[in-house]
């Protein structure tokens, strides 16, 4: 009996300075460090392909293409001054904020005309808002993660990134038909 009470006391001490410490996400783990590095290009490439199909196939104003530039110029800027120094994670916001402006009023306002490439760019933004969301999630940790959630690399996690992957890959992919048109 003393040795049970004893040992749940132990984990839960352990809990505690865990939950100091902060979650991995805003760690130097290098586990983690890994998957800031592979965000990091990732998003220069993806926003950028992102800003150039905005401004190639859309006739929005010109303060939504420069929200896409800004949104693709900080935040593979931010990721990677994060590998120093992870706190600046917590910087994230803006350009997660910027893109998601430009891409709400790509699709409130300033849609195109073809159905099939407007149906895109609704799901490039329902994926961009998803991977935004679980960033908060779970880097920010403002509402509690479920345990089977908690570890980055677990299956649970990695099937919520795949959903936000494929929302914004079929969604790039029927945004460009303007492009096929041409």
């Amino acid at each position: 009996m003393i040795g049970a009470a004893g040992s749940r006391g132990f984990r839960s001490a352990q809990r505690g300075s865990l939950a100091q410490r902060g979650p991995v996400e805003l760690s130097r783990d290098p586990r983690f460090e890994q998957r800031v590095r592979r965000l990091t290009a990732v998003s220069a490439v993806a926003l950028g392909l992102v800003w150039g199909l905005a401004v190639t196939t859309l006739a929005a104003p010109p303060w939504v293409y420069a929200l896409f530039a800004g949104g693709w110029l900080l935040m593979p800027l931010t990721l990677a001054g994060s590998i120093s120094w992870p706190r600046v994670r917590y910087a994230l916001v803006l350009p997660a904020s910027l893109v998601s402006v430009a891409l709400l009023a790509v699709c409130l306002r300033w849609p195109p005309g073809a159905p099939a490439a407007a149906a895109g760019w609704v799901l490039m933004t329902a994926g961009v808002m998803l991977g935004g969301g679980l960033g908060i999630w779970f880097w920010y940790r403002l509402v509690p993660v479920p345990k089977r959630l908690d570890d980055p690399f677990s299956t649970g996690r990695w099937a919520l990134v795949v959903v936000h992957i494929a929302l914004v890959v079929a969604g790039f992919g029927l945004a460009t038909q303007p492009l096929w048109e041409r």
